[in-house]
């Protein structure tokens, strides 16, 4: 049954509705795959006797016609979203074995939907990192090899597992979380498609948080459809989080018709960046004409702040992750270094011992910029750049409908050769990082292969709460793409 990984989510969900297989049988093929796959270390945590429980419980739904939308579906879950009774732990050591006794909301909906965890999927700890490589676990490997070469490539991050476990056929689908590209870079990465929705259109509440103004829960799939799905299923207010926003959920799937005759497709020309490969500008170039013969009209726009997103992004997010991450301290629960010392002792020995070298740094950075005298001088200024830059894309969206960019400055790295390197790492999040400061709903998509044969993917950023017209969009170059490349299972 190894086919059954090979189903798109909707395919899977069509042929579960069709009796064709059943929930537990489509289950057991991605619980094979999931340990056949190994290697990859994209999940850090399996579930197999929950996801057959899942799984059961789905067949009996399936049978009496009360089926969710997610019925049977087997899935992985960033180990960034609490999972009652499973462990959860950012992928950090400071967690230790910390197994909540509550779910995350968006994790409950789609249990509620009738989703089957397959397991926890490994991430950058707390998020922090474009490469996967900053895990307790230890680095996740991209499915993907360039042509010829068995040298091992990053899957992005911080989503890197759940990137790989979808580019992989682990799973149909994967939660994951994008603080300032963690979806959207690991999917152009995997040749996956991810999407970030509006801040506030997922509820936070059992995330675990690095930067709480920025942090979005969203999927990563393998088809624009898919995506629609997985995001309505993660939608919706919860009261249970204050900056969730009480707007109806549309139905994302109903909006994939194909005709976007008459939308505007903004070209921002800041997304020019120096030293940008030309097999990025002539694919940019390729989608802008694939809209173009579906009847839209391509304008160019300016993001004249786009230039100071980054060090404005950089100076924020660290700023609450320090903030956020001060709770981690041996008291309460997660690990604690015990010593002979005073209590100050204990939490110095704690978080020495916890955090990788990543999260000091990035604490660090965020203890400085709000500290007495740098304050003003970093934070509020980058907080100010955050309004210039989310009144640029206000102005841009009185043009145009969508914003069609590059999401990667590259296609994937190899594992290792950025990280001694955090500057060039974080400029993988150049393209990325201007969606999460203004809160904007964006998506990656798989569009071609590069002269290596790696995946290179476009980037749809939308106004507030434009998802319907992020995904159709996102629909129509997908068709017009025709991505079907996939990973030669290097790792089997």
């Amino acid at each position: 049954m190894s086919d059954l990984t090979q189903l798109s989510l909707a395919d899977a969900r069509q042929a579960l509705r069709d009796k064709e297989f059943t929930a537990v049988e489509l289950t057991q093929a991605h619980i094979a795959h999931m340990e056949a796959s190994r290697e990859l270390n994209a999940v850090v945590l399996e579930t197999p006797e929950r996801a057959l429980e899942m799984a059961k419980a789905s067949d009996k739904r399936l049978q009496s016609g009360s089926a969710g939308a997610l019925e049977g579906l087997p899935i992985g879950v960033k180990d960034l979203f609490c999972t009652r009774g499973f462990r959860t732990t950012a992928c950090s050591n400071i967690l230790g074995d910390f197994t909540p006794p509550y779910e995350s909301t968006v994790t409950q909906q789609l249990w509620d939907a009738g989703a089957v965890m397959l397991g926890k999927l490994n991430n950058d700890e707390f998020a922090m990192g474009s490469s996967n490589e900053t895990s307790r676990f230890g680095a996740t490997l991209n499915p993907w090899r360039a042509k010829g070469s068995d040298e091992n490539l990053v899957p992005g991050g911080s989503s890197g597992g759940s990137s790989s476990a979808v580019a992989a056929n682990i799973g149909v689908a994967a939660t994951a979380t994008d603080t300032g590209g963690s979806i959207r870079q690991p999917a152009a990465f995997t040749g996956t498609v991810g999407v970030k929705p509006t801040y506030g259109r997922c509820s936070r509440w059992g995330i675990v948080a690095f930067a709480s103004s920025l942090d979005q829960a969203g999927p990563i799939t393998r088809t624009v459809r898919d995506a629609a799905i997985m995001t309505g299923a993660m939608a919706g207010h919860d009261a249970k989080d204050t900056t969730s926003v009480n707007q109806p959920v549309p139905d994302y799937e109903a909006a994939l018709t194909g005709d976007i005759r008459g939308l505007r497709i903004g070209i921002p020309k800041e997304y020019r960046v120096e030293g940008m490969p030309s097999e990025i500008e002539t694919l940019w170039q390729q989608g802008m004409d694939w809209l173009r013969q579906a009847g839209a009209e391509i304008v160019d726009v300016s993001l004249p702040h786009t230039k100071y997103a980054l060090p404005a992004y950089y100076i924020i997010a660290p700023a609450e992750a320090s903030s956020n991450l001060a709770r981690y301290d041996g008291v309460r629960y997660g690990a604690r270094v015990a010593t002979d010392g005073d209590i100050t002792s204990m939490y110095e020995a704690t978080r020495a011992a916890g955090f990788g070298d990543e999260v000091k740094r990035r604490v660090m950075i965020g203890t400085y910029v709000l500290s007495a005298g740098y304050y003003d001088a970093y934070y509020m200024k980058a907080l100010k750049v955050r309004r210039l830059i989310a009144n640029d894309f206000a102005s841009a969206f009185e043009k145009c409908d969508v914003l069609l960019t590059p999401t990667t400055p590259s296609a994937a790295f190899p594992i290792g050769s950025n990280q001694d390197d955090p500057l060039t790492m974080y400029l993988n999040d150049v393209f990325t990082v201007t969606a999460n400061l203004a809160g904007l709903p964006a998506m990656s998509l798989p569009a071609g292969l590069d002269a290596k044969g790696l995946p290179l993917s476009l980037q749809l950023i939308g106004p507030a709460f434009g998802e319907k017209t992020l995904l159709k969009t996102a629909h129509v170059v997908e068709t017009a793409a025709q991505f079907t490349a996939q990973p030669n299972n290097w790792w089997k």
